[in-house]
C-alpha cells in the first residue's frame, strides 16, 4: 500500500514539477523535507499519534514548512494528512527524488568492496559507470563489506553487477553440489 501511495503522490508531484518547469526547485525542496523528517523523529510521532487531530497535524506542517518550501508542496503534504497518508510523506518525496534524478540522468550507484577504495579507484569506478550507462553524472555511495573477499558489487536501481569473489565461490559451491558422485562405481 505504501508503495502505491508513494507512486500516486510522487507521480503527481513530478507531473506538476514538469508542467511548471520547476523540477530543480522541487527536487531541492524534497531533499530538504527528507532531511527535516530524518532529523526530527518527533515529526513522525506527531503524524502517527492517533489523538492528534488532522487539523493539528496540518498546523504542524504549516508551522514547519510554510516559507521553507513552495505552497504547492505544503499543499501536497496537507492533502496527504487529510487523506490519512501522513506517515507516507518521506517515501513520497523519496520516490519523487528518484523520478527527478532519472529525468535529469543522474544515476545513484551503491558500490560495495571488501576494503576501502582510494580516491583514484573511486574516480575510475565512476568514470567507467559514466562510459557504460546513459547517466551524465552519478551520486556514488561506497560501502565496505569484508565478506566479499575481493572484487566488488555495484547496484544502480534494480540492476546489480556482482564480480565479488564471494559470489563466485557461492556459484561454484552450487555447481559442485549438483554433481552427484556415485560411490563404488568405477569408470574404465
Amino acid at each position: 500500500m505504501a508503495k502505491l501511495v508513494s507512486k500516486v503522490y510522487g507521480d503527481a508531484l513530478f507531473e506538476i514539477a514538469m508542467e511548471q518547469n520547476k523540477l530543480d526547485e522541487y527536487l531541492d525542496e524534497a531533499n530538504v523535507i527528507c532531511s527535516i523528517i530524518d532529523g526530527n523523529p518527533e515529526f513522525n510521532q506527531v503524524m502517527s499519534h492517533p489523538q492528534i487531530t488532522k487539523e493539528e497535524k496540518t498546523q504542524t506542517i504549516e508551522t514547519i514548512f510554510k516559507g521553507t518550501v513552495t505552497d504547492e508542496i505544503v499543499g501536497l503534504m496537507i492533502m496527504m494528512v487529510e487523506k490519512g497518508h501522513a506517515l507516507d510523506m518521506k517515501s513520497v518525496f523519496e520516490y519523487f527524488i528518484a523520478c527527478a534524478k532519472e529525468e535529469k540522468n543522474i544515476g545513484v550507484a551503491y558500490v560495495s568492496t571488501p576494503t576501502e577504495l582510494s580516491d583514484a579507484q573511486k574516480e575510475q569506478v565512476e568514470k567507467r559507470l559514466l562510459e557504460t550507462t546513459k547517466y551524465v553524472s552519478f551520486e556514488m555511495n561506497y560501502n565496505v563489506e569484508a565478506d566479499l573477499i575481493g572484487g566488488m558489487v555495484i547496484r544502480i536501481g534494480d540492476r546489480v553487477v556482482d564480480s565479488s569473489v564471494k559470489s563466485k565461490l557461492d556459484q561454484l559451491t552450487r555447481e559442485l553440489s549438483k554433481i552427484q558422485l556415485k560411490v563404488g562405481e568405477c569408470t574404465p
